[in-house]
């Protein structure tokens, strides 16, 4: 990168603006996988001689690409995560960034490489983005053809971008977590409303306590493997139709 064309501070105010719009993004309530887009296409402005952008996830069914600039990203990490072993993966295994040439890239990862040279890729730079919870969500890639593409300035940029991007991240999770035990919570206390009417009505009918009104609501969705506020629901159902 030419430090003349692109000064250290411009670029640091690029960055600034495109982790303030990614902020706006997480406070309009969008999905993880959207956020993560807006994280790669960022990076793509903030990094001049980033031709590409990538984001890897790391799943319980193994790694994947859940955002890019273009689909050729998505290619190139496939076989990387075919071949188990690449610049993404490293970044994220040993929790720190990896930047490489396509030079290099055939030492440590021949078959990653020869997809790489493939799609015209012959620079790498891999940040792991790691969460306040010390949990590794995954990396963010940046690829050129240019293979001297990427300096130490670029890597310490990049590093100080996915930072705060991942202090967002881990606070839009955290807020999901907490909108999703809210939801359950709701469902569990309407839940417990359909009970206790059915009950009522089971006491009312048959004259019985409100522990054996719960009984034979167990039972009945014991015996017809149901949910217990399924049972009371169509109890209710039945005594409120005509």
């Amino acid at each position: 990168m030419s430090i003349d064309e692109h000064a250290p501070a411009a670029l640091l105010d690029e960055a600034s603006e495109a982790l303030e719009e990614l902020a706006g993004v997480l406070a309009d309530d969008q999905s993880l996988e959207y956020v993560l887009q807006q994280l790669a296409e960022s990076a793509a402005r903030v990094i001049p001689e980033a031709e590409n952008v990538g984001v890897t996830v790391l799943t319980p069914d193994g790694p994947i690409t859940a955002a890019a600039t273009d689909h050729e990203v998505v290619s190139v990490d496939a076989d990387q995560y075919a071949a188990g072993d690449g610049p993404c993966l490293e970044a994220t295994r040993l929790r720190k960034p990896v930047r490489v040439s396509v030079h290099e890239g055939r030492e440590r990862w021949p078959d990653f490489a020869i997809a790489a040279e493939r799609a015209g890729v012959r620079a790498y730079l891999s940040v792991p983005i790691v969460l306040a919870e010390e949990d590794v969500l995954g990396s963010l890639n940046i690829y050129s053809s240019d293979e001297h593409a990427f300096d130490p300035f670029d890597e310490a940029l990049l590093r100080l971008f996915v930072t705060a991007a991942s202090t967002a991240i881990t606070a839009f999770r955290r807020y999901e977590r907490s909108r999703s035990l809210v939801e359950h919570l709701q469902r569990a206390l309407v839940s417990r409303g359909d009970i206790d009417q059915a009950k009522g009505v089971l006491m009312g009918a048959y004259g019985i306590s409100a522990d054996e009104a719960f009984a034979r609501l167990v039972t009945e969705s014991q015996q017809h493997n149901t949910k217990l506020r399924e049972v009371a629901r169509n109890l209710l159902a039945s005594v409120r139709r005509p």
